[in-house]
């Protein structure tokens, strides 16, 4: 039993519980008798209604969204409607005395904005016969963004197959006027066609180019008719197209092609909107006390799937919702600033902290939404939080876990230790006591709206799924989607915010009780782990530099909580965060001496 003097005895409680660790738990466990959320996650809980969360991702999974086109538009627009319901008052007609706003925000675009219509492939027979391939609506997602529409009722052409890219490939292949087929396409998760494109219609004059890829994670044999999205670039001088294939389908195809030439009859019917403008929505709830003081959250609207990314778009229009009625019933009073964005991903996060050096000086907590409503069951994917870099983005081992998505492993310069990561894993599993709802973590692996604020040095976290099986695929759909999920996701969110908002010394005190008990765990953890590798033959010394980044990480992490008061750190707060850093310390060398007697 680890000591407790010096602490409250409400902490005291609190520290006998047993917080998850930051490599997250499969059930919630005991947690502080007290925590700092449980007086916010009451009113929450009660006015969250998934059934409105899933109205807006059943709204958003109607379309297609890439920005500027009408999908894109009418999502924000959607977005808009909702937050006038709930009570924000457009900026531009808001007196000084409303706290409720929005605004929409509008950005020029280079290119024209893209939206898919129509598209089918089938292979034309000897007498003139057609045999259809694929095509919408079962697969929304084969024709690459960027491409141009066949004339009006198809085009009839050669289909080509090519095994590589190089020009001895292509030397021994007659393209132009043709449509080519690359089996095996190289460029990973987004198969290459964007480089068959340039090579075969932009340089040698081939119609439209086909492509195949689709990762091991997203099971193609068993879902035989998926498609990931992918693009080509923008070529308003050849005016070609391009095309991903399901497994089932490039089976078709190269089935054929043994048989002898293959003609298609391909169709493909896109609109290109000139002039297009980029939105962006922006809601705020003005904080009372530190308006410029913020607490920003993210869920970008782009993307053609229900759980990519309109789960995030539901999940946190209901949280904005609720925040607004909690407000205006006098139930909340955030003290800092709510910032609610709805747009492009990363774009728009990144383009809300660098538009404005004074308010990017008050971010103070970056929060993503992305994939928050997935159906467990049918996706294969689990609720995570993704952590600002930690030393398991190092050393990743025992119970932590990357994802298929994968992420490099990080160095130790590139590490952000903060309170944050445990902060807001204690708020999912409050939120998960008494359900069955699971609840993991994992470590840093970038590519959504948390990354801007990383970048801007800004705690920032991810709420997401995964592993899924339908990840970027026409299989992502309504069906796929968890009004259940929603709720907890937006419910974790949003006592995630309304706790920091108005965070005062007791909170700030058990918030340091919740760090140093996920400090001391995952020392425990590690020393545990560690003696294993150095019974195996490891070098202790390694070990024990491993136990001390761990250390220094959550001493740091400790640090950090002095921000939590509105107020400032008391010198009562400092001296809970020395006392705590020093038994982190103690523990620490405690581990690292016990590797010397193995």
């Amino acid at each position: 039993m680890r000591p407790t003097a010096l602490l409250p005895l409400f902490l005291i409680a609190g520290l006998a519980g047993a917080q998850a660790s930051s490599r997250g738990t499969a059930s919630p466990v005991a947690g502080p008798a007290a925590g700092p959320a449980d007086a916010h996650l009451a009113l929450v809980r009660p006015r969250y209604a998934k059934e409105k969360a899933f109205e807006t991702v059943a709204y958003l999974d109607r379309f297609v969204r890439w920005p500027g086109n009408a999908g894109f538009d009418s999502s924000i627009m959607h977005v808009a409607g909702k937050l006038r319901a709930a009570g924000y008052v457009e900026q531009a007609a808001a007196k000084p005395s409303d706290r409720l706003t929005y605004r929409i925000e509008r950005y020029p675009m280079a290119a024209p904005a893209w939206e898919p219509l129509n598209a089918s492939v089938a292979i034309v027979a000897a007498n003139g016969a057609r045999t259809t391939v694929y095509g919408f609506p079962l697969n929304r997602n084969m024709l690459a963004t960027n491409s141009f529409s066949t004339p009006a009722g198809g085009v009839d052409a050669e289909l080509v197959r090519l095994t590589a890219l190089d020009s001895a490939a292509f030397a021994q292949q007659d393209v132009k006027g043709k449509l080519v087929i690359l089996d095996a396409a190289p460029g990973g998760r987004r198969g290459g066609l964007s480089q068959l494109y340039t090579e075969a219609v932009v340089k040698r004059g081939a119609l439209g180019a086909f492509a195949y890829a689709m990762p091991e994670y997203l099971l193609p044999e068993k879902h035989r008719t998926s498609i990931q999205f992918t693009s080509i670039p923008y070529d308003s001088v050849h005016r070609g197209f391009g095309m991903m294939l399901s497994t089932e389908a490039r089976e078709t195809l190269l089935t054929a092609l043994k048989r002898g030439p293959v003609k298609l009859h391909v169709e493909a019917v896109s609109r290109f909107t000139p002039n297009a403008v980029e939105l962006t929505v922006v809601a705020e709830i003005r904080g009372s006390t530190a308006p410029d003081e913020r607490f920003v959250y993210s869920a970008h609207v782009q993307e053609p799937g229900a759980n990519d990314n309109a789960s995030g778009v539901g999940s946190l229009i209901e949280a904005a919702r609720v925040a607004a009625d909690l407000v205006k019933s006098g139930k909340e009073d955030p003290k800092r600033t709510l910032t609610f964005l709805w747009g492009l991903e990363i774009r728009s996060t990144q383009r809300y902290i660098q538009q404005d050096t004074a308010r990017a000086r008050g971010i103070r907590w970056g929060m993503s939404l992305d994939m928050t409503g997935e159906d467990t069951k049918k996706t294969g994917g689990t609720f995570l939080i993704e952590k600002m870099p930690d030393p398991s983005a190092i050393w990743t081992r025992g119970d932590d876990h990357h994802t298929a998505w994968g992420g490099s492993v990080l160095t130790e310069d590139k590490m952000t230790p903060h309170y944050f990561n445990d902060f807001v894993i204690g708020r999912a599993n409050d939120e998960a006591k008494g359900t069955d709802w699971v609840v993991r973590a994992n470590p840093y692996e970038g590519g959504s709206d948390h990354t801007p604020f990383l970048s801007a040095k800004k705690p920032g976290l991810l709420l997401w799924h995964f592993t899924d099986e339908f990840y970027h695929t026409d299989g992502d759909r309504l069906d796929k989607v968890s009004a259940e999920e929603l709720r907890h996701s937006g419910i974790t969110a949003l006592i995630s915010g309304l706790t920091i908002a108005s965070a005062d010394r007791t909170t700030a005190w058990r918030v340091i009780a919740e760090v140093e008990h996920a400090a001391l765990a995952r020392i425990e953890t590690e020393r545990a782990l560690s003696a294993d590798v150095v019974a195996r033959g490891g070098s202790v010394e390694a070990e024990q530099h491993l136990l001390d980044v761990w250390g220094a990480w959550y001493r740091d992490a400790l640090v950090s909580t002095e921000d939590i008061d509105i107020g400032g750190p008391s010198g009562e707060i400092k001296g809970a965060i020395g006392a705590a850093i020093n038994r982190v310390q103690t523990a620490v060398t405690k581990a690292r001496n016990s590797l010397k007697l193995e």
